[in-house]
């Protein structure tokens, strides 16, 4: 089966090609030369792989900037996923499209998680996107899986957890301020990716939630982490009220993978074993990483 990712280069991106190819025949072009934004471009790529099944890793999912760069976040979050949506049902390929837990209000009483065909409801820009773009993949092709994911950290890129430790690392006096009241389930981009090809595999179809088993605040995801990690750190939690974004965040972004359990299809583990994995395999270079 041949696969074409697009945003190889991103967190969930570079797990995908190092995962996918392992089972797969995988393309993932350079970022320059496959622009989702350019439709011709992605076209004619999309055309002369001749894939089974097209991965979109690529967004922009900077929320707090999403705000402000509005065109530039929905060429990349809508209409790029239109491009290659469109491209995809051309060449009769299926598509994986990468949304996330923002297209939800968060307004129910945490623990109870949303479900694949519970309301939406985004508050904030980039929810927006994300929705519009699930709507957008929906309307171009009947072959496609959207996959909303929440709180994805990685070994590339940038996230949550390599801030939380690159600041402890390089001010362990200083005292951080840690949102305690925003609960959701961390996702390890590398077990999203197995997902991913799970879910290639049995051909399955529709939306799915896939994001990991529990949940906690990202004050109680800090502090795990740190500790697991074996560095000392000066984080208090604090609230929503007490640390103000540019962007709305929805206070509960707990998903369930509903469809992935009745499928018998699910692979994702409990946000902590996840977090001990990660912790384990990359230690060394995350602490690496953090003291630049």
């Amino acid at each position: 089966m041949k696969v074409l990712i697009c945003g190889k280069s991103g967190q969930l991106g570079t797990d995908c090609v190092q995962t996918l190819g392992q089972k797969f025949e995988v393309t993932a072009p350079d970022e320059k030369d496959f622009d989702i934004t350019n439709k011709e471009a992605v076209e004619s790529i999309t055309l002369s792989v001749s894939p089974d099944v097209i991965v979109n890793c690529a967004a922009y999912t900077m929320v707090d900037a999403c705000e402000t760069e509005r065109e530039f976040a929905w060429n990349i979050n809508v209409k790029g996923s239109e491009n290659l949506a469109r491209a995809a049902d051309k060449c009769g390929a299926g598509i994986i499209h990468i949304s996330s837990d923002y297209v939800f209000d968060g307004k129910k009483r945490p623990p109870e998680p949303y479900k694949e065909d519970d309301a939406t409801g985004p508050i904030s820009y980039y929810g927006i996107t994300k929705l519009e773009s699930e709507v957008t993949v929906r309307k171009m092709t009947d072959k496609h899986i959207i996959i909303r994911t929440a709180w994805v950290y990685g070994i590339n890129g940038r996230n949550f957890l390599k801030t939380m430790l690159r600041l402890s690392i390089n001010n362990p006096e200083k005292a951080l301020k840690v949102v305690n009241d925003q609960y959701g389930s961390p996702t390890w981009s590398y077990r999203l990716a197995e997902q991913i090809g799970r879910l290639i595999e049995v051909n399955a179809a529709g939306t799915y939630h896939a994001s990991s088993e529990g949940y906690c605040t990202w004050y109680e995801l800090a502090k795990y982490f740190l500790e697991k990690m074996d560095v000392k750190h000066n984080i208090f939690p604090c609230g929503t009220d007490e640390y103000p974004t540019p962007a709305a965040r929805p206070k509960n972004s707990i998903l369930e993978n509903c469809r992935l359990k009745e499928e018998n299809i699910n692979l994702m583990q409990d946000w902590r074993k996840d977090v001990d994995t990660f912790v384990i395999n990359f230690r060394d270079r995350l602490i690496k990483e953090a003291k630049g």
